[in-house]
This record gives structure tokens, C-alpha cells and sequence, in this order.
């Protein structure tokens, strides 16, 4: 895999793929449109945000490369890639449980909070992860 020189776009298969953890100054793109809805990426080697209709949606520590990133209203989807283990916020639906599997292995359970936030790491076997969430 590699990093995302353009910050954010959309590949053939309808996902999207952002964020660009080599670069040491914090970059963004606004109002990258996708289906009606409007992105906004911020990205550099210690942080990726990505925000959809002015909402957080995704957050790595460090700064990752997200690929083929999908989300539907019962799974997300996504291969993600830094030079470490990364630590994942997302905004989801509030008081929810979701299932987390990483690399095909089934991580475990989680309940978003209030907020609809759940946190989560990623421990990155050669830089790269398959990540599916499925909301139960």
C-alpha cells in the first residue's frame, strides 16, 4: 500500500481513501464531495482526522493511511496503515454496541457513549490492518 499524495479520494469501488502519516507538517482538504456529502481531511505523521458534514467520523494517533474506507448503517470498513500501532476514535451512533475485527480475528465488543464515540487500538502486523466494525 501506499500513502494518499492527493490527502483524500475516491477510489473506483465507491470507498474513499485518506490520510498521509509521512508528512511532517499538517495538511487538509475541505469540501471533498462524495455522494452528497462533504469531507474534510487534516493529516500529518502524528495525527489523520476525517470529518463528514462537519462531524468527526475518524481519528488515528499516530497519523495513518486509511484505505478503501466503507460505512454503511450496520459496518465500516477499512485496511489502515501507519509506521506504529495506531489509536482509533470514531463517532458512530450513540449507545451502541459494536463488534471490532481486526486481520479476520474477532477483537472483542464495545459500547459507543453518549456522544456515539468509541475508541479503540490497532496493532499493525507489517505497517497494515484490515479493520471491520459491525454494529450488533
Amino acid at each position: 500500500m501506499a500513502v494518499i499524495e492527493e490527502l483524500i479520494r475516491l477510489e473506483d469501488n465507491g470507498s474513499i481513501s485518506f490520510g498521509n502519516y509521512l508528512m511532517d507538517e499538517k495538511k487538509k482538504v475541505l469540501d471533498f464531495e462524495v455522494c452528497g456529502n462533504l469531507y474534510k481531511v487534516k493529516t500529518y505523521k502524528d495525527i489523520t482526522k476525517l470529518e463528514k458534514n462537519g462531524k468527526m467520523l475518524f481519528e488515528s494517533v499516530p497519523g495513518a493511511t486509511v484505505h478503501n474506507f466503507t460505512m454503511n448503517e450496520r459496518n465500516i470498513e477499512f485496511n489502515i496503515e501507519s509506521t506504529e500501532d495506531v489509536q482509533i476514535t470514531m463517532e458512530l451512533e450513540p449507545e451502541q454496541e459494536y463488534k471490532l475485527i481486526v486481520d479476520d480475528m474477532l477483537v472483542g465488543k464495545m459500547e459507543s457513549n453518549i456522544a456515539g464515540k468509541i475508541n479503540f487500538s490497532v496493532e499493525l502486523g507489517k505497517n497494515t490492518a484490515d479493520v471491520k466494525i459491525e454494529k450488533i
